[in-house]
């Protein structure tokens, strides 16, 4: 479970995906990272199914021709978001959503980072024990805090990671 994941576990927002948002994440990810094997990632796609039974929407394809969005390929991402009444849109693919067009959906975007930090500026006592909760889950190979931190800071989350820094 990641960073967000925890965090949202911890009652800070909830989570939503579909499918292809699901299969979109993982082709990206064995795309561009040779480390990652696909079994590691359907079994992570498998853990945050089961840790977030509700999370997959479903039937939001209707919504998909009334969108306008540079890239016709992500608008199934704000299909979802309107399916299941979202306020916020996380990725950090941001140049391909336009904030006009979100706006009449009542969307707004935000990449991981800006979540994550704003998360931590709401509630660090929380967004600190999601952390540490996040940090004792992993166990195959254990990682200490500072492991953890240096890999969410090559994952992009930099102002996060000086964030969380501050709270320990």
């Amino acid at each position: 479970m990641g960073t967000s994941e925890s965090l949202a576990a911890e009652g800070l927002f909830i989570v939503k995906w579909s499918d292809i948002i699901q299969n979109e994440w993982v082709r990206n990810l064995l795309a561009n990272r040779s480390d990652l094997k696909k079994e590691q990632l359907i079994q992570t796609v498998r853990a945050m199914n089961l840790a977030f039974p509700v999370a997959n929407v479903k039937f939001f394809e209707v919504f998909i021709s009334g969108i306008n969005l540079r890239d016709k390929d992500d608008r199934h991402v704000v299909a979802c978001a309107i399916k299941c009444n979202a306020d916020l849109i996380v990725t950090f693919n941001i140049k391909d959503f336009s904030t006009k067009e979100l706006a009449k959906f009542g969307l707004e975007i935000q990449n991981p980072d800006e979540l994550i930090s704003n998360l931590i500026d709401i509630n660090p006592k929380l967004a600190r024990k999601a952390f540490n909760k996040m940090v004792k889950r992993l166990k195959n190979p254990k990682k200490t805090i500072d492991e953890v931190l240096t890999t969410l800071e090559k994952c992009g989350l930099r102002k996060s990671i000086e964030k969380f820094k501050n709270i320990f």
